[in-house]
């Protein structure tokens, strides 16, 4: 995902209290009366940027041409679709609308904002491996999302950075700790790091929580059902810190795109970060040069069974009008299909299903999906995990405040469970 879409604050998502608050600025087509004739299905797309946008467009004019249903396409900004998605669904929203998967989709299904589409899944699920399954399932266990694309989160570096110094790829811990410190030695940035939009070093919190204390620890503290300050997280902090002194100096005033181009100029070693940061790879050469490992085993006990991959997909709003057309759009974009259209489009993601054709993925494609797919769990990134009125108001600012000043950790935790528990208990 773009950092754009990232360091979008959620403020419609989150709160029973914000729920229906304000005037809707979205709403459903102008002809959405139209989908009520069977030849008509209604898309709330938040694809505004140019390369989604064609990407999806290409897709529903697939759709077309196999069913003969028109699909007439609602495009808001990006950032506006998220902030006003609340009134939008209370509202008139269209037949079915583009989202993410986990906990943004358990959150409005859980509000009977979307219809399940466990008849869908019938059709669709054997396109699927497990992880996804389960990211497209409300916590009632029926599914509300037909996940489309997806990209992991991984240290990336460059090869021949590694040829040259004679670099291993570390697994553990220890060999990622010995590597950083190699590296500084070599007179290298060990690791690349920009926060400034303060939303990467959740992506850090996420990946050394999850290798500590396991994929079922991490969703019960982002779900807000597990204290911030039990021993398991502080140990997390702990584990986190031993990294700073390797971490490029001034993080909080640098930007992601910042910090990719010292990999690119070969002055940092490694990065950890989303696939996306192959968009600063602008020079063939240097993006044939880049690959990637997943972060390394901490406790054998998880190992690397979890990966950071957000998934983006499709859900049926709560009364759509063309019900029947719907689904048909719905098990039309569960195909292999769909997402190999898509992805003509937009190489920077993979595809959802373990179905589609890989023929055409380029090496760096190829292995984000074997990541995936061979993932035991997959978790979505913290402001998809978790309520984003959390972690934009609490987590990024405490994130930012230890990445600066690591001592005090405890009054940090406290700090953090105070405000969660606030936060957690208004709906």
């Amino acid at each position: 995902m773009s950092g754009t879409s990232r360091r979008t604050v959620l403020r419609g998502l989150g709160g029973a209290a914000v729920l229906g608050a304000g005037i809707p600025l979205l709403s459903a087509c102008a002809g959405s009366s139209a989908s009520s004739d069977t030849k008509t299905v209604t898309v709330g797309s938040n694809a505004s940027d140019a390369v989604p946008k064609k990407a999806y467009g290409d897709v529903y004019a697939a759709f077309t041409s196999q069913s003969g249903i028109q699909v007439a396409i609602n495009t808001k900004d990006h950032n506006t679709f998220q902030e006003q998605i609340n009134s939008y669904l209370q509202g008139t929203p269209d037949d079915v609308f583009q989202w993410f998967a986990g906990y943004r989709m358990q959150f409005f299904a859980a509000k009977g904002l979307a219809t399940p589409i466990d008849d869908v899944w019938k059709t669709i699920g054997g396109n699927f491996p497990p992880a996804m399954h389960d990211l497209s399932k409300g916590q009632d266990g029926k599914y509300y999302l037909v996940p489309l694309t997806t990209s992991p989160w991984a240290v990336f570096y460059r090869k021949s950075v590694f040829q040259k110094y004679g670099y291993q790829v570390p697994t553990t811990w220890d060999a990622y700790i010995a590597l950083c410190k190699q590296m500084k030695k070599d007179g290298l940035v060990p690791i690349a790091y920009g926060d400034k939009d303060a939303w990467p070093a959740m992506g850090s919190f996420d990946q050394i929580n999850f290798r500590l204390n396991g994929y079922d620890f991490h969703v019960e503290l982002m779900a807000g059902k597990a204290s911030w300050t039990d021993a398991k997280v502080r140990k997390v902090f702990d584990t986190w810190a031993e990294t700073l002194p390797y971490h490029q100096e001034g993080a909080v005033g640098r930007t992601w795109q910042d910090a990719a181009q010292t990999l690119v100029a070969k002055k940092a070693g490694m990065y950890m970060l989303g696939m996306f940061v192959a968009q600063q790879f602008t020079n063939k050469a240097d993006l044939d040069d880049l690959d990637f490992f997943a972060f390394p085993e901490i406790d054998p006990a998880h190992g690397q069974d979890t990966v950071e991959a957000p998934t983006d997909g499709i859900m049926l709003s709560k009364k759509p009008k063309n019900h029947a057309g719907s689904v048909k759009l719905l098990e039309f974009l569960g195909t292999p299909q769909a997402e190999e259209t898509y992805l003509k489009a937009d190489p920077s993601l993979i595809a959802a299903s373990s179905k589609a054709d890989t023929s055409a993925y380029t090496p760096l494609q190829k292995k984000a999906y074997e990541m995936i797919s061979g993932a035991k769990h997959l978790t979505q990134f913290m402001d998809r995990d978790s309520r984003p009125d959390f972690t934009s108001t609490v987590m990024q600012p405490a994130l930012q405040k230890f990445i600066r000043d690591p001592k005090g950790i405890d009054s940090l935790l406290s700090s953090i469970e105070r405000q969660k528990k606030t936060i957690f208990a208004s709906g």
